[in-house]
């Protein structure tokens, strides 16, 4: 929890933005994993999160812009809760403390909000992504919940944006302490991962760093020896001598804050020729994306440039032929790139996701592109100041792929079908990182990993920590 100013102000900022009405915030409720009473770990809404900090189960907060009152509606837990679960803080007390002074009981939210439709007060609500949010806002507001994206705030969503995009200090404190874990879990993997060991030991031990240091991880970790499924949860691969094996993974803390790493090594402590020389090429369009990280820079054309090196390093493979910016303008690029470069980082591991990718990582003026290859690039926009965003470029030899897209015919100025078959086993690679906007360029977060194939194999020999 942030002090209590830091939440005052983040409220004081979306009423200015939002104007008037009624700004409705859906905390989220305890899910049932197969029964009522066996639940799935809570985790808070992020945006009632970002704006409330209240890490308790079944709230929902308004604020009425008109009136410039905030009121949290919320019970606290019955005897029968606190017998099985434990006593917690008042919901009182714990509004107090992020600048809240008005607690009513979620029986009297369904009256209030009446009240306020029945005068003609526009609601500002976002769209729902969860089935709880769908059917409370359903009731509550009496529109279909078919409907309810296309009834939701738009207004709304831009505000957020606005002032989740950019992160205070306070914030990037909290996301370096959920890099700081990732980083302990990316040394763990690549400490214990040997030959006949199984993709799963690799897993629980990525995981068990993440639950002993933190409150668990922010997505689950990808572990495998198949990375060109880019997001690939099978575990059950057994690890040899000439595999890589790429791990994805983030640390999530307390606050809620997300963590994000990516490296792949190799199981053998060294790279084959093959691999390092096509993980060279992955690595000079990460350092090619990092130099052009600052403010107002296109992410979009960053993407692009990344795209470029890594052709042009296909090129002196044999695989790829022609003019680099030209292949990249035809998509060609996208048999051995085809996810985005980077996102926004924060209270998700995708930042704002359940907001829109339009309202987030794109503007009214910058559409989101969905041709194969861009449909998930997250961010496209022009980077700000304060922005902490990912960059994880990859290179991806993906059989299906490959095969249908020499069927097709396509590509055939760029790419030599024949030298490709020689890869078409390969794999998959990646590296990730997590960047600070600064006033002039960009700051790595979180305690240093090994980058290059160098670093990497010098750690896989050695275990000696950067």
């Amino acid at each position: 929890m942030f002090t209590t100013q830091e939440y005052i102000a983040r409220r004081a900022g979306l009423k200015k933005l939002v104007g008037e009405g009624l700004i409705l915030l859906t905390g989220n409720d305890e899910v049932g994993i197969n029964f009522e009473d066996n639940i799935y770990p809570f985790r808070q809404d992020s945006t009632f999160l970002y704006f409330f900090g209240i890490q308790t189960f079944g709230l929902t907060a308004i604020i009425d812009l008109d009136n410039d009152e905030e009121i949290i509606f919320g019970d606290d837990p019955s005897i029968d809760h606190i017998v099985f679960s434990g006593p917690i803080e008042s919901l009182e007390s714990q509004a107090r403390k992020v600048g809240v002074s008005a607690v009513k009981s979620v029986s009297e939210l369904s009256e209030y909000l009446g009240g306020a439709v029945s005068k003609g007060k526009k609601v500002h609500f976002l769209p729902p992504y969860r089935a709880e949010h769908s059917v409370k806002l359903s009731a509550l507001l009496h529109v279909a919940i078919p409907k309810l994206e296309e009834h939701s705030s738009v207004e709304l969503i831009k505000a957020i944006v606005k002032l989740r995009t950019k992160k205070s200090a306070a914030e990037v404190l909290e996301i370096e302490k959920a890099l700081n874990i990732t980083v302990e879990m990316q040394y763990r993997a690549m400490e214990v991962a040997k030959p006949a060991l199984k993709e799963s030991d690799v897993f629980g031990e990525v995981s068990k760093i993440a639950l002993a240091k933190g409150v668990g991880t922010s997505f689950p970790p990808i572990v495998t020896i198949n990375g060109q499924i880019l997001h690939n949860h099978y575990r059950g691969n057994e690890l040899s001598e000439g595999d890589m094996l790429l791990c994805d993974c983030g640390g999530e803390v307390a606050s809620g804050y997300a963590g994000d790493l990516t490296r792949t090594f190799p199981i053998a402590k060294k790279f084959s020729a093959t691999q390092k020389e096509v993980y060279d090429i992955m690595y000079a369009s990460y350092r090619t994306a990092v130099e052009m990280l600052r403010p107002g820079q296109l992410f979009l054309d960053v993407h692009l440039a990344a795209a470029e090196k890594i052709v042009e390093g296909l090129i002196t493979l044999g695989l790829m032929k022609g003019d680099p910016k030209k292949a990249v303008a035809e998509g060609a690029h996208t048999m051995f790139f085809q996810c985005g470069l980077g996102h926004l980082l924060g209270l998700d591991v995708h930042d704002m996701e359940n907001l829109g990718e339009q309202y987030v990582g794109y503007t009214d003026t910058l559409k989101k592109r969905t041709d194969f290859g861009f449909r998930s690039l997250r961010l496209g926009r022009a980077l700000e100041e304060g922005m902490v965003l990912t960059v994880e470029p990859g290179i991806y030899f993906i059989p299906e792929l490959i095969d249908l897209r020499k069927k097709e015919g396509k590509f055939q100025e760029f790419i030599d079908y024949e030298e490709l078959e020689k890869y078409r086993d390969f794999g998959g690679i990646r590296v990730e990182d997590v960047f600070l906007i600064t006033s002039n360029g960009a700051q790595i977060l979180g305690n240093r990993l090994p980058t290059s194939a160098t670093e990497i194999e010098e750690f896989m020999v050695s275990h000696k920590r950067l």
